[in-house]
């Protein structure tokens, strides 16, 4: 018997925050759409939290990415111009470019994550420099950069902020969780926000919408202003796999939304051993070690510390550890899942991710997982798109000061 599922009801309709900016704008006779280009597209996580899907107003009129498979998934979700072509080539090209109230993207991030043990000579940690370039030549006068929080704490930063101000933007950063915007995922990423026409700290960071709530609701303290009116619990892995049957075959690519991405893996008898050891949600290779020390890796046994989250089963009720790009590799991290003896399937990964089940893939297996993990959170980038709206709603309405 077919087994139905339905589309989780994901997207809230509105927060305390996007109210306060559509009150912002208010008083304008028309909703501006602003024009947004994104660099190092990827899938379009990014861009999908500028998108009416989260109520806002931008046109997607140009795209980059390197990865042609990547672009091809951005093309299926995105009315826009561009391609997969090497952005140090495009920006030799300034004719190709169009004009731009806003440009965001994330350069590719190997050069300043503390995975990449080269990452001192690492070339991807100057492709942020075509970034600004074509942020001059689309004459845009809001950017978002999104990256690893180690870039806030390097020289790269440093050279980033004041290339941008002596181009006159007014630069901020922070470090964001996806976790306290929404997203069941304990998500760390750092964004560079530069404004031409008003201090983006006006805006930015936006105010937190949900809270870990293990430590208590922080509106309990009436001067927190971190967090909206109305802050709910942190989403947990449960709020977004829980409704998902066991994978399907892995052949199942013509199967409908949310299980045409709901594959599974033939995992070898080792493997499956390993996986019944490690039972409980929480455990990890160090209950491997501890309880079948026979069929724990050689290599782990010699390292005595570190890499808690390798070989780690998911809890519930907490929100997911890091999506990476190999989510589907138990030994890469905390991929498995909280009940059942395998790793997460790329639909669950696509919801820890918080892309909604409409939202159209394409590529092989490897390609999209690489998409997925590799994605800015759509939750979390709507509401980095509050942030900007209301930049330069507050240009329109006169009611910001330069």
């Amino acid at each position: 018997m077919e087994q139905i599922v339905s589309e989780k009801p994901y997207i809230e309709e509105t927060t305390d925050e996007s109210i306060y900016y559509q009150r912002l704008s208010d008083g304008i006779p028309y909703q501006p759409s602003f024009r947004l280009i994104d660099l190092f597209c990827g899938a379009g996580g990014f861009s999908l939290g500028f998108s009416p899907l989260f109520g806002h107003h931008f046109q997607h009129v140009w795209m980059n990415d390197i990865d042609p498979a990547a672009v091809k998934t951005y093309r299926c979700n995105f009315e826009s111009t561009g391609g997969h072509e090497d952005i140090l080539k495009v920006a030799e090209h300034p004719e190709d470019i169009p004009t731009a109230d806003v440009v965001i993207g994330g350069p590719p991030c190997q050069g300043f994550s503390l995975l990449n043990k080269n990452r001192e000579n690492d070339p991807r940690k100057q492709l942020w420099r075509p970034f600004m370039e074509i942020v001059r030549i689309s004459h845009a006068s809001v950017f978002v950069m999104e990256n690893v929080p180690q870039l806030l704490g390097s020289e790269e930063y440093n050279r980033i902020k004041t290339l941008a101000q002596d181009r006159g933007f007014l630069v901020t950063s922070a470090k964001l969780c996806a976790a306290d915007y929404g997203v069941p995922q304990t998500r760390w990423r750092a964004f560079i926000i530069g404004c031409l026409f008003a201090d983006p700290k006006l805006f930015f960071p936006p105010r937190k919408t949900h809270y870990d709530s293990r430590k208590g609701n922080p509106k309990s303290n009436l001067f927190d202003d971190e967090y909206i009116m109305n802050p709910k619990p942190w989403r947990t892995v449960y709020d977004a796999i829980s409704d998902l049957p066991a994978p399907l075959p892995a052949n199942n690519g013509d199967a409908a939304p949310p299980l045409d991405l709901h594959y599974g893996r033939n995992p070898t008898p080792l493997s499956l051993k390993r996986y019944q050891i490690v039972g409980r949600e929480g455990m990890n290779r160090f209950d491997l070690q501890r309880l079948a020390p026979d069929l724990t890796p050689s290599c782990w046994i010699k390292k005595t510390s570190g890499g808690t989250d390798l070989f780690g089963r998911l809890w519930w009720d907490r929100p997911a550890f890091t999506i990476r790009t190999e989510f589907f590799k138990p030994e890469k991290g905390r991929y498995l899942h909280p009940s059942q003896h395998r790793p997460i399937t790329h639909r669950e990964a696509a919801r820890l991710q918080s892309f909604p089940d409409s939202f159209r893939f394409q590529g092989t297996k490897l390609e999209i997982a690489r998409q997925i993990g590799n994605a800015v959170p759509p939750i979390l980038a709507a509401r980095i798109a509050d942030s900007v709206y209301a930049l330069l709603i507050s240009r329109v309405s006169g009611d910001t000061a330069s």
